[in-house]
């Protein structure tokens, strides 16, 4: 196939495309500067982005309802590098806790975001740029004085700012799609931001699609690479594939249109249960990003990210994951044939044709990493031998839910990136679009989104008989998240009583108004349900995404299966469920990702706070101990639990509480207790031992005592 197009090298407008950083070299002092022009081009690039909003309303009205409005997005990147710093313990100082808190964490449509626009009081557009610029001086001033040892590993200093970099990148390509949903009279065309100006405008002149054999053969998957990886695209796994057959180009606009035109909207048979449901409730007739009527297809037009235009007929159609398997179903029942969207190692098979990788290329080999422009172009323009479009102009859906390789390990200071994730509900794009840098541009990326979300992504289709398994809900095996489910929900051990069981009875003893209660440090959420017996309002909340998105799925009214070792590999399967312990979900419970140390506003107005075993956990524990009398009314409830394992790992030292010599005298936690809360609080009972008991296999245990302090807030 021959284009009808010349390839231009670049659209006037866009600036010089930045390329990955490589993680190994001779120099340090020439990374450090590489390390810096990175950042730099990324942090102005994003600014660049926001520069398309033409109206105050873009900024703060949500352009869909399950996301946050944009002002978000453009504090919360810059956000991002603060927190994870103060979480690496990189630096020890804020900039604006407020903002750091508000904008910290990022929405999957999970249920437990939250999204309620009365809890915000949004910084303005002038406050959110004059944050920005104090984040961008002070990380410059962290790169140019960090320590720079090659190669840079995951535990560098230089990992956190690659990973706030990476993360930006990210943002910037979701928050093109937000500028795309939003009305078209709230934004405006930059020249920074040019449209491809080639298209066919007759549906009738695009070329045909047709079908190519591909031989099969063994894939690797896994990161092999010299560059920054999330920590989803480490480990491996070998998969063997039969020989297949795959569409020579993505599918276009014109192609989808017939399968528009054949009712396929309409006709229930060719959607699952997940995309008949999603299609009822959206009302689609056709891709969410085309606008007219499909009965006049002459009259169609796309909707751009600042422009609307005729319809190119020879662009990718961008659908979500739900419409192209759709499709695929039509195309099957009018040929007869097995035709499906590919797996991750199809389309990884099919994408080593293109042998250089970013950052290696001399020019990008696809309509990606912004080196052509600021839209799709026609389906035929990039080839890689026979096939066009391995890499870039849209994503590709495949028919992947991602899940963890083999050997795959959460990084600790991003450890819900991929894991909230894992459930069967979240399907793998891959090759990126025309916006896709960085990372996101990397042959071994793995970034997966809901099956109804809407990106710049389309689709190719295969013929294949292989058949991507589809779970949901699989057996939890991160160590920690199952070792926690067994000790909130499972057996009891040695005749010790459920810890949080016990906690939420003395709460509701201790509490003489049980309207609110907040559980701090909540982690998969036993002692909430508990505490809900007894209070009107219960705030759960954890640091740790993966730890609340277990506890809101017992709230769905799912049971949690987990498996826990029994000796070496072996391992034995269980099942969290409410029901077992005459506990049932309810609206009185909220759960939520926060940071104890850095609590949004909303937080407030309780009448307990329960903190269980968390102090000696925290980074600043003394901070914490100053803000949380502000949350509880006059006469509530502080209730405190910690073994007072205080370890450097995570609580610098010169931040104990106890457990050290203070001018050569011994100072216990509760002494150092009774000090920093003597002024807002009053012990009203004597410290007492509460003994848990913590599974870590079949004959190895953890029996630990946590001492119980109860405190009274002054009125």
């Amino acid at each position: 196939m021959t284009s009808a197009y010349s390839l231009r090298s670049r659209a006037p407008g866009l600036s010089a495309p930045t390329r990955t950083l490589l993680l190994h070299g001779n120099d340090p002092e020439q990374k450090r500067r590489e390390l810096l022009d990175y950042f730099t081009q990324t942090f102005d690039l994003y600014e660049q982005l926001f520069d398309c909003l033409a109206d105050q309303r873009a900024w703060f009205i949500k352009a869909i309802r399950l996301r946050h409005p944009l002002i978000f997005y453009y504090g919360h990147t810059a956000a991002f590098f603060i927190n994870k710093l103060m979480a690496g313990r990189l630096i020890d100082k804020r900039i604006d806790a407020r903002i750091e808190a508000m904008v910290a964490i990022g929405v999957d449509e999970m249920s437990w975001d939250d999204l309620d626009e009365r809890n915000y009081d949004w910084p303005s557009v002038a406050a959110l740029r004059d944050y920005r610029q104090q984040v961008r001086a002070r990380v410059i001033a962290f790169i140019d004085n960090m320590p720079m040892e090659l190669p840079i590993r995951w535990e560098s200093p230089v990992w956190a700012i690659l990973m706030g970099i990476e993360h930006e990148r990210i943002h910037l390509e979701t928050s093109s799609v937000l500028i795309r949903q939003l009305p078209l009279d709230w934004v405006q065309p930059q020249p920074a931001w040019p449209i491809c100006p080639q298209a066919r405008q007759d549906r009738h002149s695009v070329p045909a699609n047709r079908l190519l054999p591909v031989a099969g053969g063994g894939v690797e998957l896994g990161k092999c690479d010299d560059t920054y990886g999330w920590d989803n695209e480490y480990g491996q796994r070998r998969v063997e594939l039969a020989p297949f057959q795959a569409s020579q180009l993505l599918v276009s606009n014109a192609e989808f249109f017939e399968f528009v035109a054949a009712g396929g909207y309409h006709q229930r048979r060719f959607w699952d249960d997940e995309g008949w449901g999603w299609r009822s409730f959206a009302k689609a007739v056709m891709p969410t990003f085309w606008v007219g009527h499909a009965d006049q297809p002459d009259s169609l037009q796309l909707r751009l990210m600042t422009h609307e235009v005729p319809m190119p007929w020879d662009w990718p159609v961008e659908v979500n994951q739900l419409e192209a398997a759709a499709f695929c179903r039509w195309k099957r029942e009018i040929t007869g044939e097995s035709v499906q969207l590919p797996s991750e190692a199809q389309w990884q098979h099919l994408r080593s044709r293109i042998a250089a990788d970013q950052p290696h290329w001399p020019q990008a080999p696809g309509n990606i990493n912004l080196e052509y422009w600021a839209s799709s172009c026609p389906v035929d323009l990039f080839a890689s031998g026979e096939f066009y479009d391995l890499i870039g102009n849209v994503w590709q859906w495949t028919s992947t839910p991602i899940d963890g390789f083999e050997g795959f390990k959460v990084h600790p200071l991003y450890d819900d990136f991929s894991t909230p994730t894992f459930d069967g509900k979240h399907n793998l794009m891959k090759g990126g679009s025309w916006i896709s840098t960085g990372n996101e541009a990397i042959r071994s990326s793995r970034y997966a989104f809901r099956r109804h979300f809407f990106q710049h992504a389309g689709f190719r289709y295969l013929v294949s008989d292989y058949q991507e398994p589809q779970s949901v809900n699989p057996y939890e095996t991160d160590t920690l998240v199952a070792q926690y489910l067994d000790f909130h929900y499972g057996p009891r051990h040695f005749g010790v009583a459920n810890f949080g069981q016990t906690l939420a009875r003395i709460a509701a003893d201790s509490a003489a108004q049980h309207g609110r209660a907040l559980d701090i440090g909540c982690a998969v959420g036993r002692a909430s349900f508990e505490l809900a017996r007894y209070f009107a309002h219960v705030d759960g909340v954890d640091y740790s995404a993966r730890f609340i998105d277990v506890a809101l799925a017992l709230t769905r009214q799912e049971s949690f299966r987990y498996a826990v070792p029994t000796e070496g590999e072996l391992v034995e399967y269980r099942e969290a469920r409410l029901a077992d312990h005459d506990l049932e979900p309810t609206s009185r419970i909220h759960f939520s990702q926060g940071d104890a140390c850095n609590l949004k506003p909303k937080y407030a107005d309780y009448d307990l706070v329960l903190a269980a075993n968390l102090l000696d956990r925290l980074r600043e524990p003394a901070r914490f101990l100053q803000d949380i009398g502000n949350r509880l009314r006059p006469g509530g409830i502080l209730l405190l639990t910690s073994p007072y394992t205080w370890l450097e790992e995570f609580t610098p030292k010169a931040h104990w509480l106890g457990g050290i010599r203070e001018n050569g005298e011994a100072l216990t936690t509760h002494q150092a207790l009774q000090r920093l809360l003597g002024s807002q609080f009053e012990e009203i009972a004597q410290p007492r031992d509460i003994p848990f008991v913590i599974r870590e296999t079949a004959r190895k245990y953890q029996h630990t005592v946590a001492q119980l302090t109860v405190w009274r807030k002054r009125n």
